[in-house]
């Protein structure tokens, strides 16, 4: 009889018992297509008692991960429960130490300690798998390691928080405020603990780290990712953006540039026709360019018991069926230190400006756009406020640096009512 892969799980939560279902539900299935049995040995949680909806009685129970990890009778540790730092962490340690490879849902571990990880699997001999930590169901990770091997990528682009793109399309289709949908998503429970991991962009970030490293062959830099989050988009900015053609997204990038490695999380305007900009609710959408497969579209669920269960069920038939891979895509001595390069590359800006309603305010404008060199594309006046004028406008494609001098004469200049906005412009 071939022998059995046996796991330990670690987590319990929605994702952990989501792929104890499909290995009781499918135990026949998965053994055909990976040659060998999976099987559960071992489990560890917070709470032995606590009712999940499925049978855990045939499998030795551990309070502690760590010990759950060093178990003689566990061929892969399966970590689930979250977390940078503490109990996370010190068990997928013990499991590499012990020479068990690990599969992992855990974006914040990868992006913080991603490297040092990556450096002790390959020195026991062991592989991490981590396809669930990076958009859910969709098979990102291996479309980079495996499908496109063969090609340069030139970007890395997606819209990778569930959430956040809830929030956006909602506002959208209901005409409602930031906060009202914030806080429709609380209530829903579509929002992390910590909210801010959500809206900030931090979730998001790590997914950008780790696909950055595979893609460009670099070390994780989740340090130099820039962050910006969703809380400042307000309904006129989404209606302001669908009147001229745009959707808003939290939109991640990462790309080479000749100053460095650039990568960025933050809201970008997108067409309205474009994949990304007709991707609604909490669906992912990650975009890959290669030399010479050209541009590949994958989406689908980013979140969820099925498909995030599914991408760690993935890893793990890889693992069954012998499949070796370096963390990264290659080894991680290999990995080159990234030049991290604050975004810099040119592109088209919308511009959201309230103007004190006074003669010349438009011109005073257009004045400091033209001494910062930035042209404009389209401008659009709408009806006056009590004391402003509200102004939109499209830029031609610009530099952060030459819109930072922009906004310096704005200031000067003595019409404004409020702080500008202004929101990067995305090709897809």
């Amino acid at each position: 009889m071939t022998t059995p892969l046996r796991l330990g799980i670690a987590g319990l939560g929605t994702v952990g018992v989501g792929v104890v279902k499909i290995l009781r539900q499918k135990a026949n299935l998965l053994a055909d297509r990976a040659g060998r049995p999976i099987v559960i040995t071992a489990v560890s949680a917070r709470s032995r008692d606590k009712d999940r909806g499925v049978v855990l009685s045939d499998y030795a129970w551990e309070d502690d991960p760590v010990a759950l990890a060093k178990r003689d009778d566990i061929d892969v540790f399966v970590e689930l429960m979250g977390g940078s730092e503490g109990a996370a962490k010190d068990a997928m340690e013990a499991a590499l130490a012990a020479g068990k490879d690990v599969v992992t849902a855990n974006k914040a571990l990868l992006a913080i300690h991603g490297h040092a990880l990556a450096l002790a699997a390959e020195k026991a001999d062991c592989v991490i798998r981590f396809e669930a930590a990076v958009a859910g169901g969709i098979p990102v990770v291996k479309a980079l390691t495996e499908g496109l091997a063969g090609n340069e990528i030139s970007r890395v682009m997606g819209v990778m928080n569930g959430s956040c793109n809830y929030i956006l399309t909602r506002m959208q289709s209901a005409g409602l405020t930031y906060d009202q949908v914030f806080e429709e998503a609380s209530q829903l429970g579509y929002l992390e603990a910590d909210p801010n991991l959500d809206v900030g962009g931090v979730d998001a970030g790590h997914k950008l780290a780790i696909l950055s490293s595979i893609a460009f062959g670099t070390k994780i830099d989740f340090a130099g990712v820039e962050l910006e989050g969703i809380q400042r988009i307000t309904i006129e900015d989404i209606h302001h953006a669908a009147d001229m053609g745009y959707r808003i997204k939290l939109l991640g990038v990462a790309q080479r540039t000749g100053r460095g490695l650039e990568q960025r999380m933050s809201p970008c305007l997108v067409p309205a026709d474009s994949p990304l900009g007709q991707l609604e609710g909490g669906t992912n959408m990650v975009v890959l360019e290669g030399d010479d497969v050209g541009q590949i579209v994958l989406r689908g669920a980013g979140a969820g018991e099925g498909p995030t269960a599914s991408a760690v069920l993935s890893d793990i038939m890889d693992i069954a069926r012998g499949t070796r891979l370096a963390t990264f895509g290659k080894p991680a001595e290999a990995l080159e230190t990234a030049r991290s390069a604050v975004s810099g590359t040119s592109a088209p800006y919308y511009l959201r400006l309230e103007l004190l309603d006074k003669p010349g305010a438009l011109a005073k404008i257009a004045s400091a756009l033209g001494e910062a060199g930035v042209s404009i594309n389209r401008m659009r006046q709408y009806e006056h406020k009590a004391q402003t004028a509200p102004v939109l406008i499209v830029t031609h494609k610009t530099t952060p640096d030459a819109l930072e001098n922009a906004f310096v004469g704005f200031q000067n200049s003595s019409v404004l009512a409020s702080a500008p906005v202004a929101i990067r412009i995305e090709t897809v």
